[in-house]
């Protein structure tokens, strides 16, 4: 892919962050149920370290999910965001990324109303 570090997380940190946030636990406690260092996890989260495979599906399963993989045929969709969003200038970015907050705090309309 043609993302810059800056832009996202490496999957392996944002699918273990999202494990982790899901379960509803701290660094803390995922490292207390896999059984290392709460450092370790800050790293992996943080992207500073990259975890081999199997001690992904470790931290995974100590936060009570698994990892599924298939082999696809390659899709250049994430390529092509990735393109677009790299053609932005920075008064678009902030224009899309106040669009999205504003979604964010979006609060749904009552339809009996």
């Amino acid at each position: 892919m043609t993302q810059s570090s800056s832009v996202l997380p490496p999957p392996d940190a944002a699918l273990l962050q999202l494990a982790r946030l899901k379960a509803g636990l701290s660094q803390r406690e995922l490292a207390e149920r896999a059984s290392v260092p709460t450092t370790m996890i800050s790293a992996y989260e943080r992207g500073k370290r990259r975890p081999s495979l199997m001690t992904l599906l470790k931290l995974l399963h100590a936060a009570n999910f698994e990892l599924r993989m298939t082999l696809e045929p390659f899709d250049p969709h994430d390529d092509v965001l990735a393109g677009l969003e790299m053609r932005r200038v920075p008064l678009e970015r902030r224009h899309r990324d106040r669009q999205i907050e504003a979604w964010r705090r979006a609060v749904p309309v009552d339809a009996d109303s």
